[in-house]
């Protein structure tokens, strides 16, 4: 009932929708047939055409290995393969150390042999002397009770001599009599002087054997 009120309202033809479908129709067939002339258009103005690629560049070369080279000058190279034995002498029975060391282990890690340096140089030593200046002082005064006896006799004593010339101790090493002693161990402390010894030029204390005689006048 509803669908016949709306075709009268709207005033329904027949005759133009079936005249509407059959242009709908006839587009669509149109549409249709045209389809492989389009293809074939297509298809024949179309060629394809290979376009070359160009290869990739080839790799870069790798640098070479560095070789580590242990450069050695001569004096180096004669060390490290000169070896000299350790010559023992007849003279004194020590041993000789040669001027170069025998060549370190490569497994211990060291590159450059170490050189012994050569024993240094014994001191210069000069002995004390006595002093020319005090030559009068050195011969002590006769006992009076060895003279009226008319003994005579020797001393022999050691004496320590200090960096100023001074006697500085004095032991007894053999006396004739104790009174010839007595007075050589006063003059020795009292009056010698000496040149002190010498190590390379410095002066240094030193022991000294000295012998004093007593002698009558004839």
């Amino acid at each position: 009932m509803y669908a016949d009120r709306y075709v009268r309202s709207r005033g329904f033809n027949p005759g133009s929708l079936a005249v509407a479908v059959g242009l709908n129709a006839a587009i669509v067939a149109g549409l249709v047939m045209s389809v492989p002339e389009i293809r074939e258009n297509l298809t024949k103005d179309f060629t394809a055409i290979n376009i070359p690629i160009e290869p990739p560049p080839p790799p870069e070369p790798l640098p070479p290995p560095e070789h580590k080279a242990t450069h050695q000058t001569r004096a180096e190279t004669e060390q490290i393969d000169r070896t000299v034995p350790i010559v023992q002498t007849g003279d004194s029975g020590g041993l000789v150390i040669p001027p170069f060391p025998p060549p370190t282990d490569p497994g211990t890690g060291g590159g450059i042999d170490t050189i012994i340096d050569p024993p240094a140089r014994p001191p210069v030593m000069v002995d004390a002397v006595a002093d020319p200046r005090y030559a009068r002082d050195f011969q002590p005064d006769y006992p009076a009770g060895e003279r009226r006896m008319g003994n005579e006799g020797k001393v022999v004593i050691r004496v320590l001599i200090g960096p100023d010339g001074r006697v500085k101790q004095v032991e007894r090493v053999s006396a004739a009599s104790a009174a010839f002693w007595q007075v050589t161990e006063r003059q020795a402390l009292s009056r010698w002087r000496f040149r002190p010894a010498t190590r390379d030029g410095v002066a240094i204390e030193s022991w000294r054997t000295m012998t004093v005689r007593f002698e009558m006048e004839s």
